[in-house]
């Protein structure tokens, strides 16, 4: 009941999310783009804060999903959002948001809404194979939309100093973070990898056998 009661707040969150989006896009076209974060972020932020609650789910063995792929997914999304997105404003009116937005939000409104059916033990064919395949041409894309996010924020993190620290005598030590956001950047696209792999293995789980057909019946 309470894995339930998650998947509903979250996909009530994403739709909303992904739902305005697409009417803010058809009233006011291109211009919309523009101030999606300013519009949607603050409950896009309380989303993706909600999502921690997956990490833990799966430790106290609630969830039988597989606790690094999951790891790594919430962990990209936490850094891009709130580290690189909210923290420069210049960023946050740029065109790759909204798109990062949309990925996600159409990513997880079918999930969750996959994952609410099947607390129940309601699995629909389509709804599947939607949410075990979907998600392996989107993932590269968003992993895409998240590192070009990153190259656009450099220069800012650069002029400004965001993040970057200087520690006084004796130490003479500095954290110059445009060199952690390159050096993640690199971390991302390997991340993306063993990710994707583990994608197909579900796909595979779940939609190789007749797993399903036995479920429907």
């Amino acid at each position: 009941t309470y894995l339930f009661v998650y998947d509903l707040m979250q996909f009530c969150g994403h739709s909303w999310i992904f739902t305005n989006m697409i009417i803010r896009f058809m009233s006011f076209g291109k211009d919309s783009l523009a101030d999606t974060f300013y519009s949607i972020g603050l409950v896009m932020r309380l989303c993706q804060l909600l999502s921690v609650l997956e990490i833990l789910h799966i430790l106290i063995g609630i969830d039988k999903s597989r606790l690094f792929p999951r790891f790594l997914q919430i962990t990209e999304r936490i850094i891009v959002l709130f580290v690189v997105i909210n923290s420069q404003e210049e960023v946050q009116g740029k065109y790759v948001v909204c798109v990062l937005f949309f990925l996600w939000n159409l990513l997880d409104v079918v999930r969750y809404t996959y994952n609410m059916l099947a607390r129940t033990g309601i699995y629909y064919l389509p709804l599947t194979w939607l949410n075990f395949s979907l998600c392996i041409p989107l993932y590269p894309l968003s992993v895409l939309a998240k590192a070009f996010a990153i190259c656009v924020s450099l220069p800012y993190f650069e002029s400004l100093g965001t993040y970057s620290i200087k520690l006084p005598f004796p130490f003479a030590f500095s954290i110059y973070f445009p060199y952690i956001l390159k050096i993640y950047l690199l971390v991302l696209f390997i991340g993306m990898c063993f990710i994707i792999q583990n994608l197909f293995s579900e796909r595979k789980a779940h939609l190789g056998t007749g797993d399903i057909k036995k479920k429907r019946s």
